[in-house]
């Protein structure tokens, strides 16, 4: 039998289900909607979900089912059908005294009010009250409800659809676990499918707590191995049986479940339990960024194969269809086969906004190796020259040592394309700096736990206009610091001052041919340790040097990003493109290109000649706040509120890993020299080390106490440095918590990660930062506020 439709609505054939007996039919040629059984069809089990997709769609079904109706006998014809079917759902809403519904089905179907009485009088519509009575027959009337009941679980492919009923005694008769539809999406005319989906989201308010309950116990008194898979409904189900209850206007339903219930929940989920708590009535959501998270993205859930066939034989036992909508409606459950996770490994993995992160995200491929450096030649230092010593003999060459440079002559397997994305040609400049760094790394002390690096700190003293972004050179010549006075200040940490560029009259004066013109075109009478920029309306929240240290890259909350002269000391640019404030940016390690993240949850990527961004990477559900390059240029990450990071291809714009494990909103990344690593820190206090390659978090180290807010590796990669708001300052063992990592195919597959149980092993140092005010720590002043310490 059809379903009463002006035009035949589309039925799209899904994946196969895994856990069904048999694949689901294709749907039939004839009548655009599947035929309904004319016997009550016997209970099923929900359908679960295929691996790696969502178990949704629970709407989408409820809405096929509902469009369905009693068959009456084998004599009527298809027009009599129809007809019939429509009143048996009218009289069925009208019982159920959902009025708005009942007008609206009638609306659509172009039924006016006086017709429906005709309609059930009529000899088409006769059958559907019975032979003994008309409307005011209570056995009639009782028949066609158990009729439209019964006619509510309809088989399909193997399938069952339900609708739940607001009335408790019809949603008794009528309650039988849902599924999918015949293993895909059926689409009804869009307000008739959101008529009938809403409906099916009206519960009985009384019994959430009791629903929600049950599971808990359930869980709770499952084997170990599979209650700390399934304790992750708990978070998920609370929000959105809460929100249900408010958005149905249950007021004090649900602020009764929130009480109860509030306190199981993991102490990460606090912060967005309180925006939540402030969500108690049905206008409050309108609008609202949170609700709009929950409601639109759906939380994923990665469980084992074992673990989710207990869930679905509870739920099959209780008949608990409230979970299970929501189950299917706002979950994905991310399935794998094998032995179920411990707690110790989900934990590391939970916490963001929306859950874990799919592996499918983590599985595109990843150049990340280094681009081949160009040839160019190192010059020899005079002690390594050809002479005689004091005896007469000629002095051997020193062996020239692995160097930074000479490392990426030869092609990575792992980098991208020398030509993947169009780099700016080096400058004389650019390569005299790569040859100072060659040789530089030639004398380099290899660092490790009985050789540590030399530290020197700078303070800000006296600094009223609150300091809120800092940067230094990679040459260590030049600082920068944002101020919430809108302003940014550069200062000179070499006895070299800042000097501009002498003006146009006096540069056509100077001889172009000269060896020192470079010095020639500074104007002497311009020369100070300070150099002060106005031009931001709002305080500074991030500043970047280019590698060249010609140019300044600053971000404000005026939500502009500026570009400053090095040279000029003025703004050359101001790129304009968030709506609200910018919280990080970052020149791109060849120059050119600059990204930028902030309020508005977006990352955009510029280049200096552009005034609009050249990508835009959206997909976080908080604010962007912090962002850093990939050394080869060819990638970009980005930490988030969410609590999650997510590494995105300059390319194509898209996003190509997703890194959750955070308990609180990222502030600091770091990328390793090699560009195979990536550290993230947060406000949990936890340093998190990430493999890029195969998508996996290798390492985690615990020391701090407060939020991390700045890391960063050694040139060779062998140390990682953590700066945090314990005042604080840890050096890390990196070459020992990246050796030895367990990446084989079975845990890249399945995320099953065991982290080490301490890593204070890996700890080389520690770093106490007195207050200012202690007397024994007073440093040397430079410049305008600025002092330095050297340890």
């Amino acid at each position: 039998m059809a379903a009463v439709a002006e035009e035949p609505p589309e039925v799209a054939a899904g994946k196969p289900d895994p856990e069904a007996g048999t694949p689901p039919q294709p749907p039939a040629a004839a009548p655009p909607a599947a035929a309904a059984s004319s016997a009550t069809t016997p209970a099923a089990p929900p359908a679960p979900a295929a691996e790696g997709e969502p178990a949704g769609n629970g709407g989408e079904a409820a809405a096929a089912a509902a469009a369905k109706a009693a068959a009456p006998g084998p004599a009527a014809s298809p027009a009599a059908l129809d007809r019939q079917t429509l009143v048996a759902v009218l009289q069925f809403l009208r019982r159920s005294n959902l009025r708005e519904s009942e007008e609206i089905l009638r609306r659509e179907a172009r039924l006016l009010g006086d017709d429906l009485g005709a309609a059930a009088l009529s000899p088409a519509g006769a059958g559907l009250l019975g032979t003994a009575g008309g409307e005011g027959d209570a056995g009639g009337s009782e028949a066609l409800l158990n009729r439209v009941t019964a006619a509510a679980a309809i088989s399909i492919g193997g399938s069952v659809a339900t609708v739940a009923s607001a009335s408790p005694g019809v949603a008794a008769a009528a309650t039988v676990p849902p599924g999918k539809v015949g293993g895909g999406v059926v689409e009804d005319q869009p307000d008739v499918s959101a008529v009938l989906s809403a409906y099916n989201q009206q519960g009985d308010p009384t019994l959430y707590e009791e629903y929600y309950s049950g599971l808990k116990n359930f869980i709770e008194c499952s084997l170990d191995c599979h209650r700390a898979e399934l304790s992750q409904l708990f978070y998920p189900l609370f929000v959105h049986m809460y929100l249900e209850l408010v958005y149905n206007q249950h007021e004090s339903e649900a602020k009764s479940f929130f009480e109860r219930f509030h306190g199981d929940q993991e102490c990460y989920y606090q912060d967005d339990l309180r925006v939540l708590s402030s969500l108690t009535k049905k206008e409050h959501m309108k609008g609202n960024e949170t609700m709009l998270d929950f409601r639109t993205s759906k939380f994923v859930l990665r469980i084992s194969r074992d673990s989710y066939q207990l869930l679905k034989r509870h739920l099959q036992e209780k008949q608990n269809n409230q979970i299970w909508n929501i189950v299917q409606e706002h979950l994905y459950i991310d399935i794998f086969d094998g032995m179920p996770r411990s707690k110790q490994q989900i934990d590391a993995m939970v916490g963001s906004l929306a859950g874990e992160a799919k592996r499918e995200a983590n599985k595109a491929k990843v150049f990340f190796g280094l681009l081949k450096e160009p040839e160019f030649d190192v010059p020899l230092d005079d002690e390594d020259e050809e002479g005689e010593n004091e005896e007469g003999k000629p002095k051997k060459k020193k062996p020239k040592k692995d160097s930074v440079g000479s490392k990426s002559k030869k092609q990575d397997p792992n980098a991208p394309p020398q030509n993947r994305i169009p780099l700016p040609e080096l400058k004389d400049s650019d390569k005299l700096d790569k040859v100072m760094n060659v040789k530089e790394a030639a004398r380099r002390v290899r660092l490790g736990p009985e050789c540590l690096p030399s530290i020197c700190f700078y303070t800000f003293l006296n600094a009223y206009q609150g300091l809120t972004a800092v940067d230094i050179t990679d040459d260590s010549s030049m600082i920068v610091g944002g101020f919430a006075d809108s302003t940014v200040r550069v200062w000179s940490v070499t006895p070299k001052k800042l000097r501009s560029v002498k003006a146009a009259a006096d540069l056509s004066l100077i001889d172009k041919e000269s060896d020192d013109v470079l010095e020639r075109i500074m104007d002497e009478k311009t020369a100070s340790e300070l150099k002060i920029l106005y031009g931001h309306s709002g305080p500074v929240y991030g500043t970047s040097f280019s590698p060249d240290r010609n140019y300044l890259l600053s971000c404000s909350e005026d939500g502009t990003v500026r570009l400053w002269s090095l040279q000029t000391f003025t703004c050359l640019v101001g790129y304009k493109g968030h709506n609200y404030p910018v919280w990080d940016t970052q020149f791109s390690p060849y120059g050119y290109y600059f990204v930028s993240g902030g309020h508005d949850r977006v990352a955009r990527l510029w280049a200096t000649d552009h005034y609009q961004p050249l990508r835009i990477f959206a997909g976080h559900l908080a604010d962007v706040t912090c962002t850093r390059f990939h050394p080869n240029s060819n990638y970009i990450a980005t930490g988030s509120a969410d609590r999650t990071v997510r590494l995105w291809d300059v390319l194509n714009g898209n996003c190509v890993r997703i890194f959750t494990g955070h308990k609180g909103p990222i502030h600091s990344l770091a990328f390793s020299p090699n560009g195979r690593f990536l550290a993230t820190g947060a406000t949990d206090g936890r340093v998190l080390l990430w493999d890029i390659g195969h998508g996996l978090m290798v390492g985690e180290l615990k020391g701090h106490t407060d939020t991390i807010y700045a890391l960063r590796f050694s040139r060779d990669g062998e140390i990682l440095a953590s700066g945090s708001m314990d005042n604080t300052v840890r050096l890390w063992d990196a070459v020992k918590a990246f050796e030895d990592l367990e990446t084989d195919d079975f845990t890249t597959a399945t995320g099953h990660i065991n982290l080490p149980e301490n890593s204070q092993d890996l700890l080389l140092g520690s770093l106490l930062l007195l207050c200012d005010e202690q007397p024994e720590i007073q440093c040397e002043h430079i410049g305008e506020g600025l002092g330095r310490r050297d340890c």
